[in-house]
């Protein structure tokens, strides 16, 4: 999980863990035409709704950390420190019948994908049959590395097999975090996100992006400079169409101890915009951070601690959501697909 200042302890990144038509993007770069989204095609989205508590069914006394919804809405993945798990922070699971219900109680993923270590921050593929994760177990690479389980039947939230290290191509002998999956339908490339805390980047946890290649594993990872600064960063969340990225950082002009940032950009071939603070309705002067964003791209799940309404007591971390409305835009674009 990423999580600085109050709960340290607990985070899992601090180390110590070809297309002949084109035409030129603002940005100067020569991008496929096919790549590019018109206008009318990107879209709007209404300002975030006050944060709503998940209450004491998903919540507990202790921390709840970087929910990620499934692609059908139905099923929520997190960390968690509660009584029940293995040791550490564990991955569970809570679902519900439909979108409008309520979230069920929380179910522990097992021993198949949980130890008496650190493992959390999950991450799904968009077909449901992978889950990513990081976890400080032993026989890694660094301070804490990149994981992936499988599963056969995407419907089931209990079957996953042994999970496999991604290897040193991904991990490293620092800590790497926060995988997030982004498919791009004009292309079929796979990228994934994550924070690492590497020699080369600009200073403590930067964000970071890897191509999946033709067998199934991901090439070297290249730094996204735009998205990451001298300050921590972590936690990326894209949006469905690649258009919207979140992030927990703990940059200057945040609000509290870490606060979740927004980047855009005009296609999936341009750079990321610097990432902008969503304000107050979402940040407080504690910490907030774990964002997961909804396939459709209205509900924005994450972790805050010290705010009033959590159920965790002592500055515990619970989970939260906040909702928008889409207001302009083709349908496709924030399909359930």
């Amino acid at each position: 999980m990423f999580t600085f200042g109050h709960a340290k302890l607990l985070s899992l990144t601090i180390v110590g863990l070809g297309i002949s038509s084109c035409r030129e993007s603002s940005t100067g770069v020569r991008t496929p035409a096919a790549l590019q989204v018109a206008a009318e095609e990107i879209p709007h989205f209404s300002d975030w709704s006050a944060p709503v508590n998940l209450g004491a069914v998903v919540n507990s006394e202790l921390e709840e950390l970087d929910p990620i919804v499934s692609k059908d809405g139905l099923s929520m993945y997190f960390g968690s420190l509660r009584a029940g798990g293995y040791g550490g922070v564990d991955i569970w699971i809570s679902q519900r019948a439909s979108v409008d219900a309520p979230w069920g109680p929380a179910q522990d993923l097992g021993p198949t994908i949980n130890t008496p270590f650190n493992d959390g921050q999950p991450a799904l593929s968009l077909d449901g049959h992978r889950l990513y994760f990081n976890s400080n177990r032993p026989g890694g690479f660094g301070a804490a590395d990149l994981y992936v389980s499988r599963r056969h039947n995407k419907r089931d939230d209990l079957a996953w097999e042994a999970p496999a290290n991604l290897g040193s191509v991904i991990n490293t002998a620092a800590g790497e975090s926060g995988p997030t999956l982004f498919e791009d339908d004009a292309t079929g490339t796979v990228t994934m996100y994550f924070a690492s805390n590497r020699p080369g980047g600009l200073g403590g946890n930067d964000i970071y992006v890897s191509t999946e290649r033709d067998d199934g594993t991901f090439g070297p990872p290249v730094l996204v400079s735009e998205l990451s600064s001298s300050s921590n960063e972590g936690a990326p969340a894209v949006r469905r169409d690649g258009l919207e990225i979140f992030i927990a950082s703990e940059r200057p002009g945040q609000l509290g101890e870490q606060d979740i940032w927004v980047a855009t950009r005009g296609s999936t071939s341009d750079p990321w915009s610097t990432p902008a603070n969503v304000g107050p309705v979402i940040n407080t002067v504690n910490t907030e951070g774990g964002p997961g964003l909804s396939a459709d791209g209205t509900a924005l799940y994450f972790h805050a601690a010290f705010r009033d309404g959590n159920v965790g007591t002592e500055g515990r971390f619970d989970l939260w959501v906040s909702t928008r409305d889409r207001v302009s835009g083709a349908s496709a674009a924030g399909r359930h697909d």
